[in-house]
């Protein structure tokens, strides 16, 4: 018997994102993982100057808002890139309409912890710009800060293509930029509502050591338990990642040019 090939980014319809469903299931509420997530991002924006970012990203945005409200007082512009149409439809109109009621008490807690944050959320979104694409559009060192939540780990069954795209993320800060993250541990492809299955990629926190220390400097990985009020994904918890690309050249391997690189 052959084995079966595991999917790769490319394999998904991510223009079919189910975005009602998806945020049905996480983001409808808070949940104690969002908690934990914004506690911990905060403390990384709350360290920087207000306004000091000129440039940060939101890598796979996603319909996910408050990492972008995170980033509304250090940044004074956040790239949220994103390649799923379905994706790009709600961002846009959470943008133009001011975000759903449902993000209130998402911003409330960003905002109890960063006092730097603007009042409203709407105010926070400000800065944003939504960008349609993926990895392969993203220039080397063109952003002071680069965070990414759910994302690398959750779109791919492939090892390799996850640490490609990790790569790329690492480099899309310039020299010495900081870098944010957070993953599902141990997720297997997965299921939202009754459709279909998504590919994902099982990481640990040793999994994620073995891609992130030999291309940055600072690394630090914290672990949220699993969440019970969430639906059941299959994971195991969430890793949650900080660090810096280091000020002199690449400590990890390089990217070759010729490297197909994984979508967002």
């Amino acid at each position: 018997m052959g084995t079966t090939r595991a999917r790769r980014n490319q394999d998904a319809d991510w223009d079919a994102w189910p975005v009602t469903d998806y945020l049905a299931e996480n983001y409808r509420r808070l949940h104690p993982c969002d908690i934990d997530v914004i506690h911990h991002h905060a403390a990384v924006y709350r360290r920087i100057a207000p306004g000091s970012l000129a440039r940060t990203l939101e890598l796979g945005a996603g319909p996910n808002l408050y990492p972008l409200m995170l980033a509304g007082a250090a940044s004074r512009r956040i790239d949220a890139l994103e390649p799923s149409a379905a994706n790009l439809r709600y961002l846009r109109r959470q943008l133009d309409r001011g975000p759903d009621a449902s993000w209130q008490p998402f911003y409330a807690l960003c905002r109890s912890l960063d006092p730097a944050l603007p009042e409203s959320g709407t105010e926070a979104l400000r800065p944003v710009r939504v960008v349609p694409g993926t990895v392969d559009d993203l220039v080397p060192g063109t952003y002071d800060l680069a965070s990414m939540n759910f994302v690398a780990e959750s779109v791919t069954e492939d090892s390799a293509e996850f640490t490609l795209f990790c790569d790329a993320f690492v480099h899309a800060v310039r020299p010495g930029g900081r870098l944010l993250a957070a993953f599902m541990e141990r997720m297997p492809s997965y299921r939202i509502g009754a459709g279909p299955v998504w590919p994902a990629c099982p990481v640990d926190e040793a999994a994620l050591r073995a891609v992130f220390a030999p291309r940055t400097t600072g690394l630090r990985i914290a672990r949220v338990a699993k969440d019970l009020t969430l639906p059941e994904y299959g994971d195991t918890g969430i890793l949650l990642l900080s660090a810096e690309r280091p000020d002199g050249p690449p400590t990890g391997p390089p990217t070759p040019a010729d490297a197909p690189v994984p979508q967002g």
